[in-house]
């Protein structure tokens, strides 16, 4: 009950809503290669993630990848939550072009009457299926685009005709769109840079009298450094700082050096860390940093690759400051 009450202040539209953005679905990471490295992984973005993390690493694969993610997703809170991701890239003319969806289900929602009589029971859930294309402005220079779809049902629409005292006759659905870009920039074999921009588009709305919300637009700034790249063994190590844009300086009272203090201190912080034997056996940890939010501690996962086959695990439950489960496991083919 509790739930589906924050879902209809979602609806109803807070005061100051601009400052708290919507569709937080869209800042989940894919991919447990990905999620055991910290999230750190737009300056990586050499699978099928890269349509998420930074399309312009689309620009240096040259084979077809295929993931596929499962995960349930912070069970501590409720177990009927699911997080899932399927992705798939392909060279083209000059690049290479990538198809994904995003799936999140907080499970099932029980309806009850202000008298506690039982209405029925719907399943909220959020999708994001994107399309993306990169391409070499030079051989060590890649920029990425990509676009897509965002549906969200909060709210069966027949919830609110069996409460009328709620005085919303509809909403509940929100349907947007937004575009993503980035830069993948390799200047030496064992090294790379990234910029990336997300989530750019028109805000979200569940009801035509309720007050809209911005999508999560977010700035991704990535480094990565291979310092031992041989046949036996590859090392990775990667860096990158996340900034949610949506409500930046909102505080009047601050200075601007105040505000723009408490932003760098606010931004999310990744350090991942890779080691490949053999092109066979990968072991990954990270280190996450989200003041503001309250999740801080390592991740860690690894994976088996053969036959062009990768099997990957990747846990980040530690950083959460209540008990739960939080585990992916992902699926990829490379042909």
């Amino acid at each position: 009950m509790h739930r589906f009450l924050a879902l209809l202040f979602i609806i109803a539209g807070l005061e100051g809503a601009a400052q708290r953005p919507g569709c937080v679905f869209l800042l989940i990471w894919p991919g447990a290669r990905a999620t055991a490295m910290a999230g750190a992984f737009s300056a990586v973005a050499d699978d099928a993630t890269a349509c998420y993390y930074n399309q312009a690493g689309l620009a240096f694969i040259e084979q077809q990848n295929i993931t596929l993610q499962h995960a349930p997703w912070l069970s501590g809170l409720h177990k009927g939550m699911y997080y899932e991701y399927a992705g798939y890239t392909r060279p083209i003319k000059n690049g290479s072009g990538g198809l994904s969806l995003i799936y999140l289900t907080t499970g099932p929602t029980d309806v009850y009457d202000k008298e506690g009589n039982y209405l029925g029971t719907y399943t909220t859930f959020d999708i994001a299926g994107s399309l993306s294309y990169g391409f070499k402005l030079n051989p060590k220079l890649g920029l990425g685009i990509g676009w897509k779809f965002i549906y969200s049902y909060l709210v069966a629409p027949w919830v609110f005709g069996r409460m009328p005292e709620l005085g919303i006759k509809s909403g509940g659905i929100g349907v947007t769109y937004a575009f993503d870009t980035g830069i993948l920039y390799k200047p030496f074999k064992f090294g790379s840079l990234a910029l990336a921009l997300q989530n750019f588009g028109p805000n979200i709305r569940y009801s035509e009298s309720g007050a809209s919300d911005p999508l999560p637009y977010t700035l991704r700034v990535g480094v990565r450094a291979q310092p031992v790249n041989s046949k036996l063994i590859k090392v990775n190590m990667t860096f990158e700082v996340t900034k949610v844009l949506v409500g930046m300086f909102a505080n009047t009272r601050n200075t601007f050096f105040e505000n723009l203090k408490y932003e760098l201190v606010e931004a999310w912080k990744g350090v991942g860390f890779e080691i490949d034997y053999y092109d066979f056996v990968q072991l990954r940890a990270g280190y996450f940093y989200d003041f503001e939010g309250k999740r801080i501690g390592w991740t860690f996962g690894g994976g088996i690759k053969a036959s062009g086959f990768s099997l990957d695990v990747g846990v980040d439950e530690a950083m959460y400051d209540f008990p739960t489960t939080n585990r992916k496991f992902s699926l990829s083919y490379q042909f």
